[in-house]
């Protein structure tokens, strides 16, 4: 079999082991240069720009061919993924060898997605915001192309969860219950609550801390909303 190989996909960084990043998997995650969106609380803010990114493409296929039987997949994650047009590409290299493919987007790209719904095994789609305050937090117009990505996967029975970071400095818990009913309405699912993570400690041990959690009347209540709920 001929390989395939996308030495153009911009790859912004590579994580050889993650428990995370696929829930019940063991997988890779292949970060990808560049980001439409421009959300404050980014963990990730070296992705955003566009660029070559820090790695080749190739370099990191090899790694993983080594690692075929330690992993259950690989995921695309970022940056925005769906955002560079070799995706299709890169994922039918991946998957030649072997690998389940996990996918994570913002949904800002919904033409991509379409092209390679069918490839992939999972996909996490994160909804930063309530429609009212989304281009306020994510500095882009985007939400209706998310709603689209969301219609695509529910249309597809694509396995995916759909997600939201929260802090009551972003927007309130009452917002937050609109927005996870209009995702339940519109067919999510598996959703997953995510606190809002920052630094901490001084400068030689900063960690990530979580922020607070909603009340439990309000867990309750998202809980009620979907067959599957995470608070992570």
């Amino acid at each position: 079999m001929t390989d395939i190989v996308t030495p153009d996909f911009a790859v912004g960084g590579f994580q050889p082991f993650s428990v995370s990043d696929w829930p019940h998997k063991i997988a890779a995650v292949i970060f990808a240069q560049g980001c439409p969106l421009r959300c404050g609380y980014c963990h990730n803010p070296h992705l955003i720009p566009r660029g070559a990114g820090q790695l080749a493409f190739a370099d990191v296929r090899n790694i993983l061919d080594t690692r075929r039987n330690l992993l259950d997949g690989v995921v695309f994650s970022g940056g925005e993924p769906c955002a560079q047009r070799n995706l299709p590409q890169a994922i039918a290299s991946i998957r030649q060898l072997g690998f389940k493919i996990g996918l994570h987007t913002a949904g800002a790209c919904p033409a991509m997605l379409g092209k390679v719904i069918t490839d992939v095994d999972w996909v996490g789609i994160d909804v930063k915001a309530p429609q009212d305050q989304y281009e306020q937090l994510t500095g882009t117009s985007s939400w209706g192309k998310t709603m689209r990505s969301i219609d695509l996967l529910v249309s597809h029975n694509t396995p995916f969860e759909a997600r939201t970071t929260w802090h009551p400095d972003l927007f309130t818990i009452d917002a937050l219950l609109d927005l996870a009913g209009n995702l339940a309405a519109s067919g999510v699912t598996t959703y997953a609550l995510q606190r809002l993570r920052r630094k901490a400690g001084n400068h030689d041990m900063q960690r990530w801390e979580p922020g607070p959690s909603p009340s439990t009347q309000a867990l309750a209540n998202l809980a009620a909303m979907f067959p599957v709920f995470t608070l992570r």
